[in-house]
């Protein structure tokens, strides 16, 4: 008997899955060199309890603003590199999914965050909005990345790398939770 996961054999990689490719990874690099440079650029937020939208707000919100918008680049071009390479129903709404976080985090780079200490009269319709992207964007991208490395793992063609693809869906499910655990702690 044949299963799914014998049938489903990888499409040659193209020209065009290659540069995508290369380009989520070169976004995802450039979101991090620009995180990392605002926690020079910006010493008083303290990373281990402010949100990383926060170094939007300001004269260098504009580097905040460019690295999600290189973070949203990477979403969409890994779509493109691996499209033809997930399978199955999970696979699929992931790869949906990964759309809409980078969607998420365009919006999240175009309106700014309201400060931490705003109070409820002080809230912008800027800062709802990059909420709402945050609320999308945030658990998105490890969902994404999960139902992902399983549509991954039922192609014959990754089944070399099936053992890690479940193991960083795991560790990305673990990173989840610990997340919320930790704001759960730390916001109110």
């Amino acid at each position: 008997m044949i299963t799914m996961t014998q049938r489903m054999v990888a499409t040659p990689v193209t020209a065009i899955s290659l540069s995508a490719a290369r380009l989520s990874i070169a976004g995802a690099v450039a979101f991090s060199v620009l995180v990392l440079a605002l926690h020079f650029i910006r010493p008083e937020l303290d990373p281990s309890w402010r949100f990383i939208s926060e170094y939007a707000i300001g004269a260098f919100g504009w580097v905040m603003m460019l690295a999600f918008l290189s973070m949203a680049v990477s979403c969409a071009a890994l779509f493109v590199a691996i499209r033809s390479q997930v399978a199955g129903i999970a696979g699929r709404i992931g790869m949906m999914l990964l759309l809409v976080v980078s969607v998420a985090l365009i919006a999240a780079g175009t309106f700014t965050m309201d400060p931490v200490t705003a109070t409820k009269d002080q809230l912008t319709t800027h800062g709802s909005l990059h909420g709402l992207a945050s609320m999308v964007g945030v658990p998105g991208l490890p969902m994404a990345a999960v139902l992902i490395s399983w549509g991954l793992a039922r192609n014959a063609a990754w089944s070399s790398e099936r053992k890690r693809l479940i193991a960083t869906s795991v560790l990305s499910l673990i990173c989840l939770v610990a997340m919320f655990g930790y704001i759960g702690v730390t916001l109110p």
